[in-house]
């Protein structure tokens, strides 16, 4: 192993506990207020229980405003948030801010489109059986799209572990930041495409559980 790499090894488990830690409040705040939100995007849609046309667009438009900002920019429009929030604008915590905001409506959006994947007949059989607006969503389309929700945080799992390196552009620490700081900024090739290289071996990780995860919960 290089003597740079080798240097910095105390350094690069320090970045990816910090890319762990931002990846899992973007992911918890996902989780938390994204799939909610993204279940209520379902039911006010058309054809649904709670259908309402205005409310959805408003809504919806919403979810697509903030998708809509690359998130570098992102990053630094929340720079004021952030400093309410975190008490600061650098480190892993404070990137955790903006990548929370943008999990949010990105994970609502694959929620909403997930449950539209349930058959019509398997909610209409709910209904039949005298099941409450609140037991279909949660016992009958969380649990037939069981499977395809944790795709769906799978996906967004693997889209923001770039975006947490995004933030060490901007000191938010992470593997991103070890990547500009050493690989970049000193023109340390090998720490570059060492730090490139555990990003992909994180990102089959990632994808490796996931789908196994969603096969073993896929009862098709």
């Amino acid at each position: 192993m290089p003597e740079n790499i080798v240097s910095l090894l105390p350094e690069l488990w320090t970045a990816v506990g910090q890319t762990a830690l931002m990846l899992a409040i973007g992911l918890g705040s996902a989780l938390i207020v994204g799939g909610p939100l993204g279940v209520w995007l379902f039911l006010l849609g058309p054809g649904q229980p709670l259908a309402s046309a205005p409310v959805y667009g408003v809504v919806s438009w919403i979810v697509n405003l903030v998708r809509s900002f690359p998130f570098i920019i992102l990053l630094v429009a929340l720079v004021p948030v952030t400093r309410v929030i975190a008490g600061t604008s650098i480190g892993p915590l404070a990137a955790a801010v903006p990548l929370s905001f943008a999990a949010i409506p990105y994970f609502a959006r694959l929620v909403e489109q997930t449950l539209r994947e349930v058959p019509r007949g398997v909610v209409e059989a709910a209904h039949a059986m005298g099941a409450s607006e609140l037991q279909i969503v949660w016992r009958v389309l969380v649990v037939e799209a069981r499977s395809g929700l944790v795709l769906a945080l799978t996906v967004l799992a693997i889209s923001f572990l770039s975006y947490s390196a995004v933030a060490g552009v901007v000191g938010g620490g992470g593997i991103g930041d070890l990547a500009i700081r050493y690989g970049y900024y000193r023109f340390q090739t090998d720490v570059m495409v060492f730090t490139v290289a555990i990003l992909v071996v994180l990102v089959q990780l990632i994808q490796f559980a996931g789908s196994a995860i969603a096969r073993r919960l896929d009862k098709r």
